[in-house]
């Protein structure tokens, strides 16, 4: 089994940057053999792919609502996968949280994702 968990959320400006950080816990889990990604949820909106990533960083798909403002990106010795977060608007304001999938190309489904992490609050402000 494994856990992950979210940090780096909170509040920022409007233009301003966040990092999000998703670590994987468990020690056999061959967090390295999948793909990672980051959804997000609003009040009252479903969820929201955001970005995802291969098994080893070597191909990266976005949301186009943020594509040129965030940028994912993996270390597999730490078992984390990071979400930095650049120009933010306000519409990014939602629930943030990181999944493993079950294969190891980068995709866009949520129901390919296996683990999911309990979310970290990102508010931005106008």
């Amino acid at each position: 089994q494994v856990q992950l968990v979210e940090s780096g959320g909170g509040l920022a400006q409007a233009g301003g940057s966040l990092r999000l950080s998703c670590a994987a816990s468990g020690r056999t889990f061959p967090f390295a053999n999948y793909a990672m990604g980051w959804f997000r949820q609003a009040p009252g909106r479903e969820r929201e792919f955001v970005a995802a990533i291969s098994w080893n960083g070597g191909n990266t798909i976005y949301a186009d609502s943020v594509k040129g403002r965030f940028t994912i990106s993996r270390d597999n010795g730490k078992k984390t996968v990071y979400l930095q977060m650049s120009s933010l608007k306000p519409e990014d304001t939602a629930v943030y949280c990181c999944a493993i999938a079950r294969v190891a190309t980068a995709t866009i489904g949520w129901r390919v994702y296996d683990y999911w992490g309990q979310g970290t609050q990102v508010t931005v402000s106008s």
